[in-house]
């Protein structure tokens, strides 16, 4: 795939997201972001902003298979994975045991509502988002490819609910925050929602001209001072210790973000740079898509929630300080 069609391929994915959904442009962008990236994104926001409708307008303009999830507090490890089961012949009567495969075989997963349900099936995700593949019965089984995993959470209600852990949030490419619309979209999907017109994507690609953009966007340059930037934003959210960043960091922050991030932001810079069909991976790129990586990445203390401070405050803070030159 050359870069044109890379670019062509996220236009069309784009157009046709759009037909169903109105306005998010910021959030489209960062979903197809993490897709073409070849990572996974978690999606925050209030209900009522269309997460769901994404994924599933995201499967209507792919050719691969889509599965939901519904995240509840009794879902157990083996209804997200699959499970063996007997068969036995009614004939013979003799036994045999078959896998039954869970939703997450499927191209692209919506877990939704990922936090309502208890860290033993959260880590059931661990494996497949990180490796591609399951362990069931001690048998490693894959799982397709594309794959890609877009989890949702509601900020609002926390009764009920089981966060995340770092190292969970930290397989996720992105955190992708979805506001309310403006004024005029909202007339809008007032207007246009409330009709019997069917609002459809029509299907532009297929699993194959996926996984060719994801091997493109590895293959696009990235010069030494682009790393050189990333690595020094990763280590300005760092508490102590070389490169460490402004004094919010210090005061507010207990742990940074960790290597992976600095990965994520390059392979999200460089998805950007095809997005806009560019064949190198600029400092704009890689900080643009910094706020998506990192803010679900960085562990505030106690000063920094007494203080009101969010994580997207510090980042912003981070990036300030950061020089673009060396």
């Amino acid at each position: 795939m050359t870069l044109a069609d890379g670019a062509a391929l996220a236009e069309r994915l784009r157009a046709e997201l759009h037909r169903v959904i109105i306005g998010q442009d910021a959030a489209l962008t960062e979903v197809l972001t993490a897709l073409l990236g070849g990572g996974h994104c978690l999606v925050q926001g209030v209900p009522g902003l269309a997460k769901t409708l994404l994924i599933k307008t995201l499967g209507d303009a792919v050719a691969v298979t889509v599965n939901r999830i519904q995240f509840t507090p009794d879902l157990m490890p083996s209804d997200v994975l699959g499970t063996e089961v007997v068969n036995q012949d009614r004939v013979t009567g003799s036994r045999t045991i078959r896998f039954a495969p869970g939703p997450i075989f499927a191209n692209l997963v919506l877990a939704d509502e990922i936090n309502r349900t208890p860290p033993r099936t959260q880590a059931a995700l661990l494996e497949a988002m990180q490796e591609g593949q399951v362990t069931t019965g001690g048998v490693r089984r894959p799982l397709p490819r594309p794959f890609f995993v877009m989890a949702t959470e509601n900020p609002i209600e926390q009764e009920g609910t089981y966060p995340l852990p770092e190292a969970q949030l930290d397989r996720f490419m992105l955190q992708v925050v979805m506001g309310y619309p403006t004024a005029d979209e909202e007339r809008r999907i007032l207007a246009e929602t409330t009709t019997g017109a069917i609002r459809t994507a029509s299907r532009v690609a297929t699993g194959e001209d996926l996984e060719r953009a994801q091997a493109l966007v590895r293959e696009i340059a990235a010069a030494p001072n682009v790393i050189d930037y990333a690595t020094r934003i990763v280590r300005a959210t760092r508490p102590g210790g070389d490169g460490a960043g402004p004094g919010v960091v210090a005061q507010c922050v207990r742990w940074g973000a960790g290597p992976r991030a600095g990965q994520a932001m390059v392979l999200a810079g460089k998805a950007r740079a095809v997005l806009h069909g560019r064949p190198a991976v600029s400092l704009d790129d890689v900080r643009a898509v910094a706020p998506p990586v990192l803010r679900h990445r960085i562990l505030l203390n106690f000063q920094a929630e007494a203080d009101g401070i969010s994580a997207a405050s510090v980042v912003a803070q981070v990036l300030d300080h950061v020089p673009r030159g060396a």
